[in-house]
C-alpha cells in the first residue's frame, strides 16, 4: 500500500473518530440525568407523596398570571427559573412571583445553549441572573437550570463555584401531545414521589402547555402527589 493511500485511510479513521466523539459529547450535553463534572439533581428519593412542578423562561405577563392564578387555586407552590436579560424587562413580574411563596431559579442571562464557551462566560451568565434576582428581593433559592439542558465541563464548574446546585428534571414535558388532556395524562401518569417535572407556559407558543396546566395540577392531586418546590423537596430527601 503506497504511503498516500495510508495517509488517506488514517485520515478518514481520525475524522470518524470525531465525529464519534462529537456525537457522543453532544448526546452526553443533553442528558437530563448525567453530567461529566459536578453534581446534578433530576429526582430525590423520598418516601413521601410529593413532586416539584417547575417552569421555565420569561418571566412575561401573561405566563406569570396565568400560572399563578392555577397555583394559587390548589393551593401549592413551584420553582421558576427565570432569564436575566427578560427579568430586567419585566422585574415587578418577580417580584409578584415572590411574594406569593414562590421559589426562583437561575436560568442564564441570555439563555444561550452553554457548551463550547469559555469559564468567564459562565460565570458572566450566572452571576449577571443571581444579582438581579437579588436585587429584586427574591429570596436566594442556591438552584441554577442549564438552557436547553446543556452542560458538559465548564458549565458545572461555573455553578459550583458561585455555590449552586444545578437542577435537571425526570419528567419532561410532552410537546408531541395532540390536546391539552393528552398532555397531562402523560406527565401525572410519569410522576411518582421525587420526581422533578418540567412546563414551559411563558409564550405565546406554549399554549399547548398553559392549556394543560390545570389538568395537571388536578392529576397530581388526584393522583396522592403534592406538588411543593424544588427546595422543599430536596429537604425531604432520604
Amino acid at each position: 500500500m503506497s504511503r498516500g493511500r495510508r495517509l488517506a485511510i488514517l485520515s478518514a479513521a481520525a475524522a470518524a473518530l470525531l465525529l464519534v466523539a462529537a456525537i457522543a459529547l453532544f448526546q452526553i450535553s443533553k442528558a437530563r440525568c448525567f453530567t461529566l463534572t459536578g453534581e446534578i439533581v433530576c429526582r430525590v428519593e423520598t418516601d413521601e407523596p410529593v413532586v416539584a412542578l417547575t417552569f421555565d423562561d420569561g418571566p412575561t405577563p401573561e405566563g406569570v398570571e396565568l400560572t399563578l392564578s392555577h397555583l394559587r387555586r390548589e393551593g401549592v407552590k413551584a420553582t421558576f427559573f427565570l432569564i436575566g436579560s427578560q427579568i430586567e424587562q419585566a422585574p415587578e413580574l418577580v417580584g409578584r412571583l415572590a411574594v406569593k411563596g414562590h421559589e426562583l431559579g437561575n436560568h442564564s442571562y441570555s439563555h444561550v445553549r452553554m457548551v463550547g464557551r469559555s469559564f468567564a462566560f459562565y460565570d458572566k451568565e450566572i452571576g449577571r441572573t443571581e444579582a438581579l434576582l437579588r436585587g429584586m428581593g427574591a429570596p436566594p433559592s442556591g438552584l441554577f437550570r442549564p438552557p436547553y439542558g446543556k452542560k458538559l465541563v465548564g458549565l458545572p464548574r461555573a455553578v459550583a463555584a458561585r455555590g449552586l446546585r444545578m437542577v435537571m428534571i425526570d419528567v419532561e414535558e410532552p410537546i408531541d401531545a395532540a390536546s391539552p388532556r393528552e398532555y397531562a395524562d402523560r406527565m401525572v401518569r410519569e410522576a411518582r414521589p421525587g420526581s422533578i417535572l418540567l412546563m414551559h407556559v411563558m409564550y405565546r407558543g406554549n399554549g399547548l402547555a398553559r392549556e394543560a396546566l390545570p389538568l395537571v395540577l388536578s392529576g397530581l392531586r388526584e393522583r396522592g402527589l403534592r406538588v411543593v418546590t424544588v427546595g422543599e423537596l430536596l429537604r425531604r430527601q432520604r
